[in-house]
């Protein structure tokens, strides 16, 4: 099992790798969804995020998620082929977690750093947590 902190990791390439290596069969755990950051401007950020929450209705999808660990999942899935076995298999190999579980502290499991994810190359940025709550999250 390979557990990823996401504190500080741009997300999408985060999901790159994550989906990655969930297709060659890896089981990956990522904790602190909620510190994953998206690069951008503010207003076009939620903006984005919104508008992709606003869509179909309170009973017809698509169903887009607030919480920031349902968010990185759904991201993930994004990055599959999630309606072929292969890629529903591959996103059953991985779990996301607000914080870090009481479960994963006792357990001493490498956790592996992502070079690529955590390139920064801009001070425009917002972290997921801030982006769930616009959303109408609540802790």
């Amino acid at each position: 099992m390979v557990i990823i902190d996401a504190s500080g990791l741009i997300l999408g390439r985060l999901a790159a790798e994550v989906a990655k290596r969930a297709l060659a069969g890896e089981d990956i755990t990522i904790v602190n969804c909620e510190k994953a950051i998206i690069t951008g401007k503010k207003k076009p950020v939620l903006a984005r995020f919104k508008e992709r929450a606003e869509l179909g209705g309170p009973f017809h999808g698509p169903f887009y998620p607030r919480a920031p660990d349902r968010i990185v999942r759904r991201v993930i899935r994004g990055m599959l082929p999630h309606k072929k076995a292969r890629g529903r298999q591959a996103l059953g190999k991985v779990a996301c977690y607000i914080g870090i579980p009481s479960s994963l502290k006792d357990k001493k499991v490498e956790t592996i750093p992502l070079a690529a994810a955590s390139r920064l190359k801009t001070k425009d940025y917002l972290k997921l947590d801030h982006i769930s709550q616009l959303l109408g999250w609540k802790k």
